[in-house]
């Protein structure tokens, strides 16, 4: 059978692609801004026919899921994610998201080992010249979700850009057993400006950064002003090695910062896993053959980043106790982001040769009006662990640069309290030693 047939032959409308689903059953929807749109939609009409339909997805980057919208109290499905957004949080605001926990590289092995893929659907780009579907700006684990499904159902749209491996990053006609073909226009995901703040954490990072590094930034307004800072920070042959392409990653490449030459490895070659962004990097990344999209087993890869000499990884978190355990993922029981790849990326950044691992954050934030500190005695009850404090290595507010290995309870509580707020350090002094990590001989 040639292409051409094959492709006709599976071809079906939204309706009856969803109708394989049955009560029970795990259903994969896709990964960042390649999720299932019209597929979704066909499944939520279904709601009353069908029980215990397990959903996941990972950083939803458009609206509510229909099946969440339809089903709020996850009587007919129950959705699941393995990286909060606002739209995740919206919808356990709801009453049906819940989280699971993750080691962002790890993910390909637990679907192809131990994870239940019932149905699989997946967006993509149309079918190409040799019958190949192209993943998008969405590989960290599309293929490895793909090879467990029962049956898989790709979404083809032609709004999604082609991104060029790397590897696993398309799939064959012969291994689909159904298509839907749809034209949704791809989301953009456009991350907050920075503020005041954030420029002056990127300026002290800005800093550490040499010739050559090879860069990971995180999500978030803070690593976007390290990318825009170092785009004019007259830096050479910066590499880029990163989960996520993002829209400063554009400017630093076009400012000529970023040319890849001095990577121990994938030389010449930006290596990302997705991508969420503006159209400007959408429009960037569509085949180009300066980047190269890999799964995330080995973007995120501990082994692999550590190979990479003067890696820099930056990512943001949310609370830093004065144990110098740092949550990135919930404040008590209330939960806002992910584990995404900090821990994949301060483990490998450390193990690089001239490495370093920032894990960044203003020293307070406002809560109901009120200022507060972002450094605080001990997180609260329900608050996750994103990084342990055995491997974080510098933690950096606006006023300054902590440096952690290697020093004992009384040095760490000395070090963060230095970059807290200066009107919260006494207090936090007084906690310190009320939890007995501080000396009568620290500074005062």
């Amino acid at each position: 059978m040639n292409l051409h047939s094959e492709y006709k032959q599976k071809l079906v409308t939204p309706e009856k692609a969803v109708s394989v689903v049955k009560s029970g059953d795990w259903v994969e929807y896709g990964q960042f801004a390649t999720q299932a749109v019209v597929l979704d939609k066909a499944l939520a009409a279904r709601r009353d026919e069908l029980r215990n339909v397990k959903i996941r997805s990972t950083t939803r980057a458009m609206g509510i899921p229909e099946v969440v919208k339809v089903d709020p109290k996850a009587e007919h499905f129950t959705y699941n994610s393995l990286h909060y957004t606002g739209v995740d949080r919206e919808s356990q605001k709801m009453g049906n998201c819940w989280f699971v926990p993750i080691n962002f590289h790890e993910v390909p092995s637990w679907y192809r080992n131990t994870m239940e893929v019932d149905v699989a659907m997946i967006a993509t780009t149309p079918m190409d010249e040799h019958g190949y579907f192209n993943f998008g700006p969405s590989c960290s684990f599309s293929r490895a979700i793909c090879e467990k499904a029962k049956i898989l159902i790709l979404e083809t749209n032609p709004n999604i850009p082609r991104c060029l491996g790397g590897r696993d990053e398309a799939i064959h006609i012969s291994e689909v057993d159904y298509i839907v073909e749809a034209d949704w226009a791809f989301p953009e995901m456009p991350f907050p400006e920075p503020t005041e703040i954030d420029k002056k954490i990127a300026q002290l990072i800005v800093n550490e950064v040499e010739d050559g590094s090879c860069l990971q930034l995180g999500q978030g307004g803070m690593p976007i002003a390290v990318g825009w800072f170092l785009a004019e920070a007259g830096l050479k042959d910066l590499g880029i090695h990163s989960e996520i392409f993002c829209d400063s990653m554009v400017g630093m490449i076009e400012s000529g910062a970023v040319t890849n030459a001095r990577k121990n490895i994938d030389r010449h070659k930006v290596v990302y896993t997705f991508s969420l962004g503006s159209k400007k990097t959408y429009d960037f990344i569509n085949n180009n053959p300066q980047l190269a999209i890999h799964p995330v087993d080995y973007v995120n890869d501990p082994c692999i980043v550590q190979q990479l000499d003067k890696f820099i990884s930056i990512n943001n978190c949310i609370e830093v106790d004065l144990f110098t355990q740092v949550a990135s993922e919930s404040s008590g029981p209330k939960h806002l982001a992910g584990t995404g790849g900090q821990l994949d990326f301060a483990l490998g950044a450390y193990s690089s040769k001239g490495g370093k691992s920032f894990i960044c954050m203003s020293s307070t934030y406002n809560k109901n009006g009120v200022l507060a500190s972002r450094v605080v005695p001990m997180l609260k009850p329900g608050t996750i662990v994103t990084t342990p404090r055995s491997v974080v290595s510098y933690v950096v507010t606006e006023y300054g640069i902590a440096y952690l290995k290697g020093k004992s309870t009384w040095e760490r509580a000395e070090a963060i309290i230095a970059i807290a707020h200066p009107d919260f350090r006494e207090e936090l002094i007084k906690d310190a030693e009320k939890l007995g990590i501080w000396r009568g001989s620290n500074k005062q």
